[in-house]
């Protein structure tokens, strides 16, 4: 079972992530980050600034979980674009040791297995940022997904667009496709850190945590891992049948362990 950290709001999350983070990159100045994008893990990137202050940061290494197919690099909402504004940026990250999926629709038949050959030889990833999307899926693997998938195109639904076309000036400007880490590739992270914000969030982190394990719900492979580590605030919390445990539970935990 996933370890369910249930928080006041989003900024808490943040705070208790970036933590955990600091103490990674304190044991190892080149650990390997997985980075998500989209709102969700802004609170995260936000106190990795104020918590890393001091902290030398240059070694850290990354790669991002997926990036849309057919839009430049330097379009304002590719994911590259994003990484670069919200984490490299801000962080003092070495841009060379960051990686985004190329979407270049010229090179996508090889460039799954080249960002597959790129994490490996990296050493994989230590600590990897999850959000989860409104229909479950993980990273863009949407319902469906292999839980053995490798980097790969996917198709996105009519309801990832939906929900990502506010980025955009309009839903016909958001992509069809994107190439995203598989969830096999995601699963071979060391760690991962599940965030989850309001009421529209519940039900696909309940069905994640407490569900069955089924490809119809990308994100339940999550229980699949060794050490996954859902943090979610009172709303997205609301529809978890054992919600006083993980009270219980993260209250009474061992001092120092982290997250």
């Amino acid at each position: 079972m996933a370890e369910v950290v249930i928080v006041g709001s989003p900024e808490d999350a943040g705070t208790l992530v970036a933590a955990e983070i600091v103490r990674l990159v304190g044991r190892d100045p080149q650990a390997v980050l997985g980075l998500a994008t989209g709102s969700t893990p802004l609170p995260v990137y936000r106190a990795l600034r104020k918590q890393a202050a001091g902290v030398d940061l240059s070694g850290v290494r990354g790669f991002a979980l997926d990036e849309y197919v057919g839009i430049a690099p330097e379009h304002p909402e590719s994911y590259a674009s994003v990484i670069r504004r919200e984490v490299v940026e801000p962080l003092g990250l070495d841009p060379e040791l960051v990686h985004v999926p190329d979407g270049d629709p010229e090179r996508i038949a090889v460039s799954g297995g080249e960002y597959e050959r790129a994490i490996e030889a990296a050493g994989g990833v230590d600590l990897q940022i999850l959000g989860i999307g409104t229909d479950g899926h993980l990273g863009f693997n949407e319902p469906g997904s292999s839980f053995a998938s490798r980097t790969r195109v996917k198709t996105l639904t009519a309801q990832t667009r939906r929900d990502n076309a506010r980025f955009f000036p309009s839903l016909d400007d958001v992509p069809r496709h994107c190439i995203t880490q598989g969830l096999g590739t995601i699963l071979r992270a060391r760690h991962l850190v599940l965030l989850a914000f309001g009421a529209g969030k519940a039900a696909a982190v309940a069905g994640a945590v407490e569900g069955p394990l089924t490809a119809s719900l990308p994100a339940s492979a999550i229980q699949l891992h060794p050490h996954a580590t859902v943090v979610v605030d009172e709303e997205a919390a609301s529809q978890l049948r054992m919600a006083e445990y993980y009270r219980y539970a993260w209250e009474n935990k061992p001092a120092g362990q982290g997250l």
